[in-house]
């Protein structure tokens, strides 16, 4: 985690001093010409601040800056003698929360921590769900969750996947109509259902050289989109080790944040139960690619779908092991 400590007073460089060296990933800046100035400057630039002045004069700087909590960086906000650590913005998914704790716990002060979850002990569901690699349906979808947990105390699950084990506050029901969120990789839930997409679905890819972007995206489309399957579900793609550097491939991947995990011919013959390709086999060495790549990268002999063939693509899908448990990372930025 890179973050920007800065002081406005004398006393607040002091305290700074004594901060960064025991802070990894702090560096000390200037607060140059004026402080909403050199926040906008470095507001990209880092994954948290640390603020050492009074929270009025960090909140107008900030306001014009803001975004959204799932991209805005962690702003603590701590007094010139090191007595509070305030977490100010992005508390959860920016890290804000853990990095006053360990501001406060350096400078022996306090840190204050105020968003509902976890004044009420309720489980930080946004940190979960990341934690658990699950994605909200949309938007809103973690907001409106996230305030029926406070509200009620507690969240009744729905998963269809495994579960080993929940955190406090979150209950698991048999049945999605008892629930209040459900885990699945389905979209054939009504409007109104809270959904969180678990990011288990193995995408097995062969391809011509040269095809294009367009072509990757329309095919896997319209796979999903027969299946009921979320994008949004796809955990990584997976190929032979020659399409390395093809760029249509990589375009693809990238613009979904995507990994694409490769293979050599030698991993794909070992697989067994494939539909075998001479046209796979003439170009590459391997019986086969889509199929035997989801396979490994899944870690499964199942296949969720065969192989679709395009006239310059093949697709397979496979569904990777995927179990809940009670885990929750603050960490995940640092």
């Amino acid at each position: 985690m890179k973050i920007a400590v800065i002081a406005m007073t004398g006393g607040g460089r002091k305290l700074a001093a004594r901060l960064v060296p025991k802070l990894p990933g702090a560096v000390l800046e200037s607060p140059g010409p004026g402080i909403a100035a050199t926040m906008a400057a470095l507001w990209r630039e880092y994954d948290g601040f640390i603020m050492i002045m009074a929270a009025g004069i960090v909140v107008r700087a900030m306001a014009p800056l803001l975004g959204d909590k799932r991209s805005d960086p962690a702003v603590v906000v701590v007094d010139e003698r090191g007595r509070f650590a305030v977490s100010l913005l992005s508390g959860h998914l920016g890290g804000g929360n853990e990095l006053a704790r360990r501001v406060a716990a350096i400078l022996g002060g306090r840190a204050v921590i105020t968003t509902a979850s976890d004044v009420l002990g309720l489980v930080p569901l946004d940190l979960w769900a990341r934690s658990q690699d699950l994605v909200p349906r949309d938007g809103k979808t973690m907001t409106r969750a996230s305030a029926l947990l406070v509200n009620n105390g507690a969240l009744r699950l729905y998963a269809e996947v495994p579960v080993a084990a929940l955190p406090d506050g979150l209950v698991a029901v048999d049945r999605p109509e008892e629930a209040d969120l459900v885990i699945s990789s389905r979209t054939d839930w009504p409007a109104n259902t809270l959904v969180f997409h678990p990011r288990e679905l193995v995408v097995g890819v062969g391809c011509n050289r040269g095809t294009p972007v367009h072509e990757f995206a329309a095919a896997l489309d319209e796979v999903l989109a027969a299946r009921s399957l979320s994008p949004l579900a796809v955990r990584n793609l997976a190929s032979i080790d020659l399409k390395r550097d093809e760029k249509g491939l990589r375009e693809f991947a990238g613009g979904h944040g995507w990994e694409i995990v490769f293979y050599t011919k030698e991993e794909l013959n070992r697989v067994a139960g494939i539909t075998v390709s001479p046209a796979a086999l003439k170009a590459t060495g391997a019986r086969g690619v889509a199929e035997p790549a989801a396979l490994l990268s899944a870690r499964t002999d199942i296949l969720l779908m065969e192989k679709q063939k395009w006239p310059n693509l093949t697709l397979a899908l496979a569904r990777a092991k995927f179990m809940l448990s009670a885990l929750v990372r603050e960490d995940c930025n640092t």
